[in-house]
């Protein structure tokens, strides 16, 4: 078994650490055993939570490539079934049902790393808890003091349900609060009006109120957009000082340290706040938000801001899309009678026998502020999330002059997307002699290509040396021969690990330029708005940036977005992934991509195995 599943290394179906995580835990004797435990292990690099033993099988042990390796493998392994997998973890001391300390977890049908099981545990655990409602009296609120303050901050719209003012009474009267929303439908205008209220509720108490996102970048956009919204509340300047001026990342706030997996937050040094809002949520891993709800103080408020329908974070789990499924039961009588008393809209509630507490904690906004109905943007992202491949391909007609198809059939298209992609970097570019960074890093991000895969002539790799070697004969930069030449003017660069002592993290954005005294700096925009110039020899790791992946992108727009596919289908590819990089798009979207590829992509729906929704169903049964 050893032998063959180290074939299924050598050609990329497997990870070295799967194999050797299988050798550890199983021995020569237990094919079946060391088959579970390398697909469990793969199944995590992968993004998944958990390995459902019901439904593995020869053709989805490697999702349905390579089939004659994985043949030889199901073979070796004793064409095993249900009750074959079962009987190999009952008998194995690494597998426990969770009561000891034991390596893997077998929890019903799922087989999960024991760490894993614990983290999807703690979040179950949590957001039930959290699923009551706040205790009012013991704060010293009252339902008509909420329903005037969100009178005084939300106009009243007779004709049609203000989603937004809903979602502020759901998050107003919940300890812990999801509200969800595609862009432009005003989850930062949501927020900032929600403080308002609470702040103006809390009359002479101050709060302390911290905002915090997955990247750098993401943490600037909050801080922007929620100061852009705060000035315009109806606020005291006392009342609007006390609105946060500043985003953190997630490490910062949690206080990663360098070197150490230890935070200096945690559930012995909780957090000093009372209320945290983390925008992008979609992007929080499992493990991530764990530690966060963990170092939470017990009476702090916590609303999580994030689009669903956006890919999933890159690490395991989707917890955001997982919780927020529950919005599809709609809420209960009891809460949709408390929240129309809050809001003044008549709001349907829904009595039914399997629904989950955590469903009235969750607000879904529906109205975009941002694509109005003559966006082909707009229809486009509508289209590709309904899974309306062919409604998706009606969108690119002349009349939506904000998107542009172009087709990858032949190195002429190729060439043609390097030529877009000067155009694009040309205005940011002309303006690297300029002392201003800050100038500088906001024409950068004005344009930005978007890949799919990392690797090839269609990925981040591939492309970004490509785009190099433009640049470079177009005159645009001067990149000098050798290692010595790497750091070259105009060179943009985004940082690929954390390094607090920096204040620099994974997904941050910088610009090479030459400070005054003629030396090389890269220059980073800091969640508050300041610049940092750092040497290239202190950063840590970091790669060329004119293109990224879409999964990088989450947390940023850009006026101009060129999405490319690869010229062959990829198990990468997904409807989650497109929608999201065609969401980057602020302005004008140009699409590179093969009509079948297009189609297949929008046709296959990103699948992350987990047990939290069930976990929050069965917790629901036992309480």
């Amino acid at each position: 078994m050893f032998s063959l599943l180290q074939k299924a290394v050598e050609v990329n179906l497997l990870r070295p650490l799967d194999i050797q995580l299988a050798r550890l835990l199983a021995s020569d004797s237990e094919p079946c055993l060391a088959l579970l435990i390398a697909k469990l292990s793969a199944e995590a690099g992968a993004g998944h939570v958990c390995l459902s033993l019901g439904s593995l099988n020869e053709f989805s042990l490697f999702d349905g490539r390579n089939t004659e390796l994985a043949a030889e493998i199901w073979h070796s392994a004793g064409l095993p079934d249900h009750g074959d997998f079962l009987a190999a973890v009952a008998a194995s001391p690494a597998v426990s049902d969770g009561g000891l300390p034991t390596p893997l977890v077998l929890s019903g049908d799922r087989l999960y790393l024991q760490r894993m099981w614990q983290d999807e545990g703690l979040i179950a655990d949590f957001f039930m808890l959290q699923s009551r409602p706040v205790d009012t009296q013991a704060i010293g609120l009252t339902e008509q003091a909420l329903r005037h303050t969100l009178d005084h901050l939300f106009e009243l719209q007779p004709d049609d349900i203000d989603w937004q003012k809903v979602a502020a009474a759901v998050a107003a009267s919940r300890q812990v609060s999801i509200i969800s929303g595609g862009p432009g439908t005003g989850k930062t205008t949501t927020v900032a009006r929600l403080l308002g209220a609470l702040i103006q509720l809390a009359g002479q108490s101050k709060l302390r109120i911290a905002l915090a996102a997955p990247t750098g970048k993401a943490a600037a956009r909050l801080t922007e957009s929620l100061g852009k919204a705060s000035q315009s509340l109806p606020l005291s300047d006392e009342q609007q000082r006390q609105m946060p001026t500043e985003a953190s990342t997630l490490h910062r706030l949690l206080g990663v340290q360098p070197n150490s997996r230890r935070l200096r937050y945690h559930k012995d040094n909780p957090l000093h706040l009372d209320v945290l809002i983390v925008d992008e949520a979609s992007m929080v891993d499992l493990p991530m938000m764990a530690r966060l709800v963990e170092a939470l103080p017990a009476h702090a408020r916590l609303i999580l801001l994030g689009d669903r329908d956006q890919l999933a974070s890159v690490e395991a789990g989707a917890v955001l899309g997982d919780i927020c499924r529950f919005a599809e039961q709609g809420y209960s009588t009891a809460r949709a009678g408390q929240l129309s008393a809050l809001t003044g809209y008549d709001i349907q509630g829904y009595d039914l026998p399997d629904a989950v507490p955590v469903r009235d904690n969750l607000c879904l906004l529906r109205k975009s502020y941002r694509f109005h109905e003559h966006s082909g943007i707009g229809q486009l992202a509508m289209a590709v999330n309904c899974g309306d491949g062919r409604g998706a391909i009606g969108c690119f007609r002349p009349d939506y002059n904000d998107l542009e198809w172009l087709t990858m059939s032949d190195s002429n298209d190729y060439l043609q997307l390097l030529d877009v992609c000067t155009e694009g970097y040309r205005q940011y570019l002309s303006q690297i002699k300029n002392s201003d960074p800050l100038l500088i890093l906001a024409l950068f991000n004005q344009f930005r290509l978007l890949c799919a895969l990392r690797n090839g002539p269609f990925g981040v790799e591939g492309l970004n040396t490509r785009i190099e070697q433009t640049l470079q004969a177009k005159k645009l930069i001067n990149k000098l021969p050798g290692p010595g030449g790497v750091w070259y003017p105009g060179r943009p660069v985004m940082v690929s690990r954390n390094d607090a002592s920096l204040g620099l993290y994974n997904g941050d954005i910088g610009i090479t330029l030459r400070a005054d005294n003629g030396e090389i700096r890269v220059y980073f925009q800091l969640p508050d708005g300041s610049v940092k110039a750092v040497q290239p020899s202190r950063l840590p790791t970091c790669e060329t940036a004119y293109a990224m992946t879409v999964h990088k992108s989450q947390g940023s727009e850009f006026d101009h977005t060129v999405l490319v596919l690869p010229d062959s289908f990829s198990p990468l590819l997904s409807r989650e992934l497109v929608y999201t990089a065609i969401t980057r798009a602020r302005n004008r979207l140009t699409l590179f991509a093969n009509e079948n590829i297009f189609l297949g992509a929008i046709r296959t729906p990103t699948e992350r195995r987990s047990g939290l929704a069930d976990r929050l169903a069965v917790r629901l049964m036992t309480t």
